[in-house]
């Protein structure tokens, strides 16, 4: 098992369902004297795992720390191929000899396994899920198939259907650098506007995120492997194909977005807000000076708070 972020850290590895592999969820109880909301799972985007998002902590503080303090015990899992979960075997081989690895259907078949593992662990019959970027398709996959099992749903930076144009084949896995994810928190920052991440921030994460990878540090550049299905996923979602049907979610959602989030547009967050036609509330919610990555940046306490406010309910007449 890895190291504990936090004494009250507990960690647990279960089946998969993929036959002989495991996967690794990390759990941490709300702070001693709060109420007890329920449960909240985390579900990672494509290129970092759970503990250097939901878990990582800015300062001292996490957003982790944040649900915790509100009452909510928080739950964070890692899909095959990120931080501490079982690869899959064909990482192990050179990436053009395999289909991209990871897809949303995989994916959602995982996060399942991980539901009901938490369900039965905490004797509860729903919980609600906080998913990010390319995991707010997988939650939405889920959340369709297996509505009954979701309580609310929050997905910020949502990937949308669009209508675009094919883009480049995919193969198994790829290799994501320190400056691939460094110009993927200044990309979207208009000129002459005050950086969202600090450089002292990033190079903390950074160190973190190469540990995710025992091999990072023997690659040149020094990058951390990563399975191609979500961005896979992603691209077919672009040109029409969205991997789930919005309308067939039926619980609550709050869609999420930053101000100058390219892969969720204000056209992206309309789409989605539309489709959701089964959700009794939906709410869309966008934060000012705030890119894809708004959960590590400056404006990350905003989404914290309206994440918070979401999930303790109390909205219904």
């Amino acid at each position: 098992m890895p190291a504990l972020l936090d004494p009250r850290e507990a960690h647990f590895r279960i089946p998969s369902c993929h036959p002989g592999l495991s996967l690794f969820l990390r759990h941490m109880p709300p702070f001693d004297g709060t109420p007890d909301r329920g449960d909240v799972l985390y579900v990672h985007g494509a290129t970092f795992p759970s503990a250097l998002s939901i878990a990582h902590r800015f300062d001292g503080r996490s957003w982790r720390d944040e649900l915790c303090a509100a009452g909510f015990h928080v739950w964070g899992f890692d899909c095959h191929g990120y931080g501490d979960s079982d690869p899959y075997p064909a990482m192990s081989e050179p990436p053009e000899c395999h289909d991209p690895l990871g897809s949303v259907d995989d994916a959602s078949q995982q996060l399942e396994q991980v539901v009901r593992f938490i369900c039965r662990h905490r004797a509860s019959d729903r919980i609600s899920i906080v998913a990010h970027s390319w995991g707010t398709i997988v939650a939405g996959r889920f959340a369709a198939r297996c509505g009954k099992r979701i309580d609310r749903l929050v997905l910020f930076g949502a990937i949308a259907r669009r209508n675009g144009h094919a883009t480049r084949q995919h193969s198994a896995w790829r290799l994501v650098s320190l400056q691939d994810q460094w110009q993927r928190f200044v990309a979207d920052v208009p000129v002459g506007a005050l950086p969202v991440l600090s450089r002292q921030h990033f190079d903390a994460w950074a160190e973190c995120y190469l540990d995710s990878d025992q091999a990072s540090r023997s690659r040149t550049p020094p990058s951390v492997q990563t399975p191609s299905g979500p961005w896979s996923d992603i691209g077919r979602a672009w040109i029409g194909d969205l991997g789930y049907d919005p309308s067939r979610v039926r619980a609550p959602v709050a869609i999420i977005r930053g101000e100058w989030d390219s892969m969720c547009t204000d056209a992206d967050a309309a789409w989605l807000f539309a489709a959701l036609t089964a959700s009794p509330i939906k709410r869309d919610v966008k934060i000012s000076r705030a890119t894809h990555l708004m959960h590590l940046e400056a404006s990350r306490y905003a989404l914290y708070r309206e994440t918070q406010a979401f999930l303790t309910g109390g909205d219904e007449a």
